[in-house]
């Protein structure tokens, strides 16, 4: 497998947009993404559990029952959350997509990002819809990561080369995420884009498991959002034999997706809004992944390790205070920890007590833009990863405002 350039344009038989509609009052910002892909593709997705919903998750969950999709709509800078005429607004975009393309409605994923409770006029998403269906392009990837964006700083897009049943398939994805991100798929909107042949049954059991250890492993704030989803679009145009069952070519696909998958990842937690560092939490020697995951999340979600590490303070306590109340069944006079980055690495934490260690050299190691948090809790034989950013006094100016 090999990393390749080309995002959600990389596959066959993909193309993508994106424009400035209006919806947002900043003109150099784009606001209104689409992706389409030449045939119909089998489609899988997930969507937040918040029990407050956006009314694009409710159009977009009816319109895959089917398990098929051809495009992919999206708005940033209003949410069509907890509006009254938001399920109408959402049906809207499926017609324009269908009047602008073809595409039936039926088959459209829909989407919003952006402020809560605030009414979305269809008029701008009207008015640019001929831009943006004239500005699809096999390179248009770039273009629609950038509409999706709100809090964002930098683009999110990756894409990966593979080989299944001798053939090449490629898959691609962009993201936005930036705040309101917390364990509970999904709390990001992604999109997923793959020429590979699957069924629909097989695309939605992919994602579903490989979200356990990669998007429900990713945190910034702690806030589980409303309108957050991953959907996989996969239209076979790589022409291989269609994956129907586990096998070879299955994990071929489960492999290339987790890649995307993680890639996403580290670039959701890297760019948390006002963070300055990515913390990837490993946890290690765990009886169980149960005890694994709950030890890493806690780890990635506490505000006070989060904050510790904003200041580059070696503060190693809150790593076992954090294990000690995530409800992991681990012994706690077992927990080794150190502190890991491009400046090396320092142990802090033997058996669960201090050990010593040179406070000058781990605040050299803590100064770098990526962290690895090392977590070993006995000689059990699970692991797991979590993601996530320290927590900075940028992040409560940017929250302080983010509407007015």
């Amino acid at each position: 497998m090999e990393i390749i350039q080309g995002g959600v344009c990389a596959a066959k038989g993909f193309q993508a947009s994106g424009v400035h509609c209006g919806i947002r009052h900043n003109r150099i910002k784009k606001d209104l993404a689409l992706i389409v892909s030449q045939v119909p593709a089998t489609a899988a997705a997930v969507y937040t559990t918040n029990l407050v919903k956006g009314a694009p998750l409710t159009v977009t969950k009816k319109h895959l029952a089917n398990g098929k999709a051809q495009a992919v709509i999206c708005n940033s800078g209003n949410a069509n959350t907890c509006n009254a005429d938001g399920t109408q607004i959402a049906e809207q975009m499926s017609e324009l997509v269908e009047k602008s393309t073809g595409i039936a409605a039926e088959d459209v994923v829909v989407a919003s990002t952006g402020v809560i409770g605030q009414p979305l006029s269809i008029d701008p998403i009207a008015a640019g819809m001929e831009a943006l269906v004239a500005g699809l392009s096999h390179n248009g990837s770039q273009m629609a990561a950038e509409a999706i964006m709100t809090t964002d700083t930098t683009i999110k897009e990756v894409a990966v080369e593979f080989t299944v049943g001798g053939k090449t398939c490629r898959m691609g994805g962009i993201a936005k995420g930036s705040g309101m991100i917390h364990p509970n798929m999904a709390t990001m909107l992604v999109f997923i884009t793959t020429d590979a042949a699957i069924s629909a049954p097989m695309l939605q059991k992919a994602l579903s498991s490989d979200i356990a250890a990669t998007f429900n492993m990713l945190s910034i704030d702690g806030d589980t959002s409303t309108n957050d989803m991953v959907t996989v679009l996969a239209n076979g145009m790589a022409e291989n034999p269609e994956i129907t069952s586990e096998g070879a070519d299955f994990d071929a696909f489960m492999k290339a997706l987790n890649t995307v998958n993680v890639t996403l990842c580290r670039m959701i937690a890297g760019d948390g809004e006002g963070a300055t560092k990515l913390l990837e939490c490993k946890v290690t020697g765990a009886d169980t992944l149960e005890a694994a995951k709950k030890s890493a999340k806690s780890v990635i979600c506490s505000s006070l390790l989060k904050a510790a590490m904003f200041g580059a303070d070696a503060n190693w306590g809150r790593v076992l205070c954090a294990i000690g109340y995530s409800g992991a069944d681990v012994d706690v006079n077992k927990i080794d920890v150190a502190f890991q980055s491009a400046k090396g690495i320092v142990p802090v934490c033997k058996n669960g007590a201090g050990i010593p260690f040179s406070e000058e050299k781990a605040k050299e190691v803590l100064l770098e833009a990526e962290i690895e948090i090392l977590v070993s809790v006995g000689d059990g034989p699970y692991s797991a990863c979590a993601w996530g950013c320290d927590l900075t006094y940028d992040y409560v100016k940017i929250n302080g405002d983010y509407r007015t």
